[in-house]
């Protein structure tokens, strides 16, 4: 939590977190907050945000909460400018929010195919376009939430898989779009990490199995935590990173690496 120790990496900038009532959106949050960013979180599960908020809040953090979905326009807008009409500018955006169905392409159907990817897909080039508006004349960065399935192939993600591929692809395409502008974007592309959700497989029938087969793919034989793909997005969204852009940063127990 936010009261851990006192950071600084983050100080003063202000930030905007997407899909921040949960898992590695909540896990950012609070890593922002011990870094001391002056933060605007987001999600569409308004009850947790105004939870994480008084969490935050009573830990010392700067932060205020905007609930909304960010797979439409007017919404993203006004978290963003949220954060530009409080702290007086935009310096990191970690666009996070996002769905994970798990189905072959024989079992999706069209409405499964156009709700991830109103989500996943154009909820990330809403919260990048509206962002880097905002950063034009100031510079900021930029972090995607991309996947192990946004760089290779896995079974069982014929939707989910191709919308990460958005996110690796706006990390660099507008990496060198807006490099002239002093913005840099990049993205994380966990693996199988230990979010409420999975937690929740190993109840679910058919999950532990699921669970054991998915832990062998990784190298480091274990699934990783939503705090440990917090730190690599914090790093990629502080100046420690300033000569990092356009780079999609596996943080997946070495599970591309074969």
């Amino acid at each position: 939590m936010a009261s851990a120790h006192a950071g600084g990496r983050l100080l003063g900038k202000s930030s905007v977190i997407t899909g921040a009532a949960h898992g590695i959106g909540r896990a950012t949050a609070e890593w922002f907050a011990r870094e001391r960013a002056r933060l605007v979180i987001g999600d569409v599960d308004a009850e947790a945000l105004d939870k994480l908020h008084a969490e935050l809040s009573a830990a010392g953090a700067e932060v205020t909460s905007v609930a909304g979905d960010v797979s439409v326009s007017g919404e993203v807008e006004r978290l963003i400018r949220t954060a530009v009409e409080r702290y007086g500018r935009l310096d990191v955006v970690v666009a996070n929010a996002g769905v994970i169905p798990l189905l072959e392409i024989t079992e999706a159907t069209e409405e499964d195919w156009e709700h991830v990817m109103a989500v996943d897909g154009k909820g990330m080039f809403l919260t990048c376009k509206y962002a880097v508006q905002a950063m034009l004349e100031t510079g900021g960065s930029i972090v995607c939430l991309s996947s192990i399935s946004g760089i290779a192939g896995q079974r069982g993600q014929s939707t989910y898989g191709p919308a990460k591929f958005v996110a690796s692809g706006l990390a660099k395409h507008l990496a060198v779009e807006h490099a002239g502008h002093g913005i840099r974007v990049n993205a994380v592309a966990p693996g199988t990490i230990r979010t409420d959700r999975v937690r929740r497989l190993e109840t679910e029938p058919g999950g532990p199995e699921y669970l054991r087969g998915i832990k062998k793919l990784h190298p480091l034989a274990r699934l990783g935590e939503p705090a440990e793909v917090a730190a690599a997005i914090g790093f990629l969204a502080s100046d420690e990173a300033s000569f990092i852009t356009g780079a999609v940063l596996p943080v997946d127990g070495g599970y591309l690496a074969q």
